[in-house]
């Protein structure tokens, strides 16, 4: 299988595993990130387009999907994986901060979901969108991030059973702790920064794992997938008894 295929956050380490794993089956792949981001990524030659763009920037997003439409009127994937973290006690943040975890990880989404909206209908492809087990449940001094992953899981079932007469699939993906940027969170005085580089994650796995089981998920026809054991166990323990999940995870990651 293969076909043309629009992630965000590309240059990140994720979007870096999905972009090996795609290109290996034959993919046309195009990658869009911050100005900057992809300057000097390995990925050059045919079967990558490498596209500057602030997922914030109404205009540049609209802009960005308009010329990826002109190019490729039919999409088969569309991976919605650009995204911040942002680690502190809510107490310690900022109404600003808030809002800007919303528009990058949220807002960003549902940006590049509205500009490519018709060609992912020309081609009956899918939105990938890639959460987090905080997307699902609670997460300690989290609150920011964890709304928006809320939010995208929200909007992206909703969103699924609106697509599906126009032979669009919604595919939905719970990782729970990447190392995508082990050691480099470069977090602000805000806390927000990198995702993939938390201190106090456990049970990680690398991008190239959680791209795999993504994919193959998405390839069986799943529409969600919880992405790793952690993200297995929290799902299902979760479900029956929030209260043990919540003292579990509070076991596992407050000081």
């Amino acid at each position: 299988m293969s076909g043309v295929a629009v992630i965000t956050g590309g240059a990140g380490g994720l979007g870096q595993a999905f972009t090996r794993q795609l290109l290996k089956d034959g993919w046309i792949v195009v990658l869009i990130d911050l100005p900057g981001a992809l300057a000097g990524l390995p990925n050059e030659g045919v079967g990558v387009e490498k596209i500057s763009c602030d997922l914030t920037d109404d205009a540049a997003v609209a802009a960005v999907c308009a010329g990826i439409s002109a190019r490729h009127p039919a999409l088969d994937l569309v991976i919605h994986n650009a995204g911040v973290t942002q680690i502190g006690l809510f107490d310690e943040t900022t109404l600003a901060s808030q809002r800007m975890v919303m528009e990058i990880n949220y807002f960003g989404s549902v940006r590049m979901a509205a500009g490519l909206l018709h060609a992912v209908r020309k081609g009956q492809g899918t939105h990938l969108a890639i959460s987090s087990v905080a997307g699902f449940a609670p997460l300690y001094k989290r609150t920011a991030y964890a709304a928006s992953k809320h939010a995208m899981n929200g909007f992206f079932s909703s969103l699924a059973s609106e697509e599906a007469r126009h032979g669009v699939n919604v595919v939905i993906a719970a990782p729970s702790f990447v190392a995508t940027n082990p050691g480099r969170l470069d977090a602000g005085e805000d806390g927000i920064g990198r995702p993939g580089a938390a201190t106090d994650g456990f049970d990680e796995m690398t991008p190239e794992q959680a791209a795999g089981i993504i994919l193959k998920g998405w390839r069986r026809g799943k529409r969600f997938v919880p992405v790793g054991r952690v993200a297995s166990l929290g799902w299902r323990i979760n479900r029956l008894s929030p209260r043990l999940y919540s003292w579990l995870m509070m076991r596992k990651i407050r000081p």
